[in-house]
């Protein structure tokens, strides 16, 4: 693998940028992609993304994708990198503090018992918010 703005090439990847490099140097004018350079970016997509592909060997985006599609097979599916996580406070939490801050402007709660206070409610009135 190659190191590249922080982040890892495969060497697939990198090694087919070489040859679309290599074939838009010695290539006629505006000659079209040959259909083995296609194949070759549409594996990589297969494996590595659209996006990514599209960027790394420098070609157009949609027209990837038309590729990949006519080939009959999907891109990877990106990571989930993010999960919205709901916490619940424990019925025994004995006091907590809050801290709220809009354009400026901080607000600080401490609350003995914050299971029996709506904490939505209060910041909302506390800051002149309808809901």
């Amino acid at each position: 693998m190659i190191a590249r703005k922080g982040r890892t090439v495969p060497t697939t990847l990198e090694q087919a940028r070489q040859r679309f490099d290599h074939w838009r140097k010695i290539r006629p004018s505006l000659s079209p992609i040959p259909k083995a350079l296609w194949t070759l970016a549409v594996k990589i997509a297969q494996e590595q993304g659209v996006s990514r592909t599209a960027q790394a060997l420098r070609l157009n985006y949609a027209t990837l994708k038309e590729h990949l599609k006519a080939a009959g097979g999907p891109a990877r599916l990106p990571q989930q990198t993010s999960t919205f996580v709901e916490l619940v406070p424990p019925s025994s939490l004995c006091s907590c503090t809050i801290e709220l801050e809009k354009q400026g402007a901080k607000m600080k709660i401490h609350l003995a018992r914050p299971e029996v206070v709506d904490l939505v409610a209060l910041s909302r009135s506390l800051w002149g918010v309808e809901g």
